[in-house]
C-alpha cells in the first residue's frame, strides 16, 4: 500500500523575506542606480514575487529609503539633548556623505531631477516623510514641517555642490570645517528664534550659537 506524500508546509518568515528584499535592493540600486533599478529585478534576486515586495514596502521610493543608510542614520542622530541636535545631524550627514556612493538618497534626488522630475519628486516626498517622522520626535513648536523641508533643501544643495559637481570652495573644504559650518546653519533652521536651547553645559560657543563667519 503506497503512502501519500504529505504536502509541504509553507514557511512563513516575514523577517527573513524582508531581509532578503533589502539585501537584493541594495545590490540592484548599487549596480543600476535609483532610476534604472526595478522592483521586478529586486524581487527576482530575492527569490520572491513582485507583489510581496510591494506588500512589504508599498513603493520603490519606500524600499529605496529602507535599503540605503541615510534615513536610519538620521533616526540615530536625532536622539540626545536638544541643544546638541544640530551638531549630531551635521556630523552624521558629513561622515555618511564622505563615503557615500551613487545610491545615497540625496545624490539620487539630485541626479533624478536632472533626468526625470517625476521620479525625483516621488523620491523627495518619501525622503521628506522619513525625515519629518524622525525630527518630530525632538522638535516642537510651530512650522516643524517647514523647518524640516528647509533642512532637507539645504543638505541637498550641499550635496549637489560638494558631492555631485565637486567643484568650488565647498568641495575642497575639510570635513571638520564643513561639520562646524553646517552645525551653525542647522541650528538656525531647526529652532524658532525664541526656542534656541542653550548648548550643553550652559556655554555659548561660537560653533553652537552661529557666531563667527
Amino acid at each position: 500500500m503506497s503512502q501519500t506524500a504529505e504536502p509541504k508546509k509553507r514557511t512563513r518568515d516575514p523577517e527573513g523575506k524582508r531581509a532578503a528584499i533589502l539585501a537584493a535592493a541594495r545590490a540592484v540600486f548599487a549596480e543600476h542606480g535609483y532610476e534604472k533599478a526595478t522592483i521586478r529585478e529586486i524581487a527576482r534576486r530575492a527569490g520572491i514575487t513582485h507583489g510581496l515586495v510591494v506588500l512589504h514596502f508599498s513603493s520603490k521610493e519606500k524600499l529605496f529609503l529602507a535599503a540605503v543608510p541615510g534615513p536610519s542614520i538620521l533616526s540615530g542622530s536625532v536622539r540626545g539633548d536638544l541643544a546638541g541636535l544640530p551638531g549630531r545631524v551635521a556630523r552624521a550627514y558629513v561622515l555618511r556623505m564622505e563615503s557615500a556612493d551613487s545610491a545615497d538618497p540625496f545624490i539620487a534626488v539630485v541626479r533624478s531631477a536632472a533626468g526625470d522630475q517625476d521620479v525625483a519628486k516621488g523620491l523627495l516626498r518619501a525622503l521628506r516623510e522619513e525625515s519629518l517622522a524622525a525630527y518630530r520626535e525632538v522638535l516642537t513648536g510651530s512650522g516643524v514641517e517647514t523647518r524640516v523641508d528647509l533642512i532637507g533643501a539645504h543638505l541637498i544643495g550641499v550635496t549637489f555642490s560638494r558631492y555631485v559637481l565637486a567643484d568650488g570652495p565647498l568641495a575642497t573644504m575639510a570635513p571638520d570645517e564643513l561639520i562646524d559650518r553646517l552645525t551653525r546653519v542647522l541650528r538656525v533652521l531647526m529652532f524658532e528664534p525664541h526656542d534656541h536651547p542653550a548648548p550643553a553645559g550652559g556655554g555659548t560657543g561660537a560653533a553652537d550659537c552661529g557666531e563667527g563667519p
